[in-house]
């Protein structure tokens, strides 16, 4: 069923017991979930099934720190979320980014990938697929590993006729959760906001917060100030160790013709360190994406090269024509520390038009960030050249460290942590379940749980947890149904 504000869906009488805030990935896979096993929820999205202008000014804030994106171009509010501008590329959480590094501070998740293993079929199938092939060692350090591309999912199109056609969903279109009311230790209701109005109160039996990886923190920021604590009463976590993929062109490269080094289709070769490999350099995880050029970039590289490294642009040269296979561009992608100072924090000056204090992002790179960039090229570099499958060239900026190049991706638009999963209340926010802490019934959906990032994109990983955290959903709601027949 689809309602189009709070007064349509209040006259149909639908009575949710669970009350799902934002729908886009996280939100929309948890209420497919519920539907499956005969549980009614309701998703509340703030915007329509469209883009508007007036919906995307919500999302305005500011970043303090390092360059970053405008903070209402990096995601969408309206049906769907950020799947709608979602490339597609796809690829799970390793083994090894569920453990602790032992030089890295306030790492290691409570669960691990064995956790979400038995929900990543159907992960596959929400987002079109295949099983991933089997990573394959290229040097002694460093794996080349495939990334999938999806269709591309845009959540609010491949579901919208099926929730239309639910008996177990309402969704609630331009109506979001101004606040949510809690006293300490359960949520008793939401504040609806439909469009641009005050609109009463939602009441279920359980929430799940999912409204993306900054306006999950902002929204419960904003609910435990109104409430004294009584959403989040164990709050020293909330809304820090956030995270994102810093990602620069940080290098070139001359390969030789093997098959390890060779291109898929649109050019690109990815590899990944081992976990022993980061622990010996005490870097995070990264991954080297190598980006072939054609000919003409061959050329112009080697006469660069004939001034700073002579020696190795007789080596290409000597190579021209006979196992050099291509020059290339080389991409880093890296996860990020999880650290305090990095936080989604409530503005003290600025409103959004429905007087929600709007996000003051704090975001900022630090030597760990520089370490693990200059380390990883030079691992690779030194993987290449110890293998002659060829050389590589580490741009002077990185070298030298000179400031970040403010002209490049910056980074991948992925929004981690802020909610982050944990054993410590003062150091996450929600438990290995994803139920914020001392809340019976508070659930909180999407990257903002990831306790560590790794070094691939989330929405892989954020489809798996939410399954699991729909499957779980399911199991309690169902009990205590069961128990109060009983």
């Amino acid at each position: 069923m689809i309602f189009q504000d709070a007064a349509q869906f209040t006259a149909s009488g639908f009575t949710p017991q669970v009350c799902i805030v934002g729908a886009g990935p996280a939100g929309i896979t948890i209420a497919n979930k519920l539907a499956a096993a005969g549980i009614k929820s309701v998703l509340l999205e703030g915007g329509a099934e469209e883009w508007t202008e007036d919906s995307q000014d919500v999302y305005r804030g500011i970043t303090v720190g390092d360059p970053y994106f405008d903070l209402h171009i990096t995601r969408l509010r309206f049906l769907g979320g950020c799947s709608n501008h979602w490339a597609g590329w796809c690829r799970v959480l390793d083994a090894h980014d569920f453990t602790a590094k032992s030089y890295v501070p306030d790492t290691g998740w409570p669960i691990r990938r064995g956790d979400i293993e038995p929900f990543l079929p159907e992960t596959f199938d929400v987002l079109g697929l295949q099983d991933f092939p089997p990573d394959r060692q290229t040097t002694d350090r460093f794996y080349r590993f495939e990334v999938q591309k999806s269709e591309a999912v845009r959540f609010g199109e491949k579901y919208r006729d099926a929730i239309a056609g639910s008996e177990h969903i309402a969704l609630l279109l331009n109506t979001a959760a101004g606040e949510l009311v809690g006293d300490g230790t359960r949520i008793t209701a939401a504040k609806l906001i439909s469009n641009g109005a005050d609109a009463g109160e939602i009441a279920a039996p359980y929430f799940v917060v999912a409204t993306g990886g900054l306006e999950n923190s902002r929204l419960l920021l904003w609910s435990n100030e109104r409430s004294n604590g009584g959403v989040v009463p164990h709050a020293e976590a909330l809304g820090r160790y956030w995270m994102e993929h810093p990602m620069y062109w940080t290098g070139n490269a001359f390969l030789t013709d093997t098959a390890a080094l060779t291109p898929d289709h649109e050019g690109h070769a990815f590899f990944i360190p081992s976990p022993q490999a980061m622990a010996e350099r005490e870097v995070l995880n990264f991954h080297v994406q190598v980006e072939t050029m054609p000919f003409s970039g061959a050329k112009r590289m080697i006469a660069d090269l004939a001034c700073h490294a002579p020696q190795t642009a007789e080596w290409v040269s000597g190579l021209l024509g006979s196992r050099l296979q291509c020059s290339a561009r080389v991409h880093l992608d890296w996860e990020q520390a999880p650290r305090h100072h990095n936080r989604v924090a409530l503005s003290t000056t600025d409103r959004d038009a429905y007087g929600v204090p709007r996000i003051e992002l704090h975001w900022k790179k630090d030597e760990l960030d520089r370490h693990t960039m200059l380390e990883a090229m030079r691992m690779f570099g030194e993987d290449l050249a110890r293998k002659d499958l060829g050389r590589v060239q580490i741009s002077d900026w990185v070298l030298n460290g000179e400031d970040y190049p403010d002209d490049m991706e910056l980074a991948g638009n992925h929004h981690m942590g802020g909610t982050r999963m944990g054993t410590d209340v003062k150091t996450s926010v929600v438990d290995r379940d994803c139920r914020v802490h001392g809340m019976a019934n508070l659930f909180v959906g999407g990257s903002s749980v990831f306790t560590t990032s790794g070094q691939c994109t989330p929405t892989t990983t954020i489809v798996a947890l939410a399954l699991r955290l729909g499957d779980h959903l399911a199991r309690e709601v169902v009990g205590v149904r069961t128990e109060a027949k009983a």
